[in-house]
């Protein structure tokens, strides 16, 4: 069974940056994308980033600019660089790998930006 563990959450001051991993238990053949999502108190979940298995990437629209999502493929990561943040950005950050015949989660890490 896979697991995916973020880490790298915690409290940042407005304008600074933090960077996420979220590290796979082992390697997860046939990905096809691998994302990260943000849920904040009272909001649906809300897409972030994606990296596919080419390596093309995408942004959420309230992030573009801002955050940069990478992977190591040799050590079964996936990062998130947040940069320029805002209390808007406080949320449960959560990653997110697809396969070909199922999607995996990690159980999140608390990302809070005081102002």
């Amino acid at each position: 069974q896979v697991q995916l563990v973020e880490s790298g959450g915690g409290l940042v001051q407005a304008g600074g940056s933090l960077r996420l991993s979220c590290t796979a238990s082992k390697r997860i053949l046939s990905i096809r994308s691998m994302n990260w999502y943000r849920q904040a108190p009272g909001n649906q979940r809300e897409f972030i980033a994606t990296i596919t298995s080419t390596g093309s990437t995408n942004y959420g629209d309230s992030v573009k600019g801002r955050f940069t999502i990478s992977r190591d493929n040799a050590e079964n990561t996936l990062y998130l660089q947040m940069t320029r943040l805002s209390s808007e950005d406080t949320a449960v950050y959560y990653c997110n790998v697809v396969t070909l015949i199922r999607s995996y989660w990690g159980q999140g890490t608390q990302v809070t930006v005081s102002t």
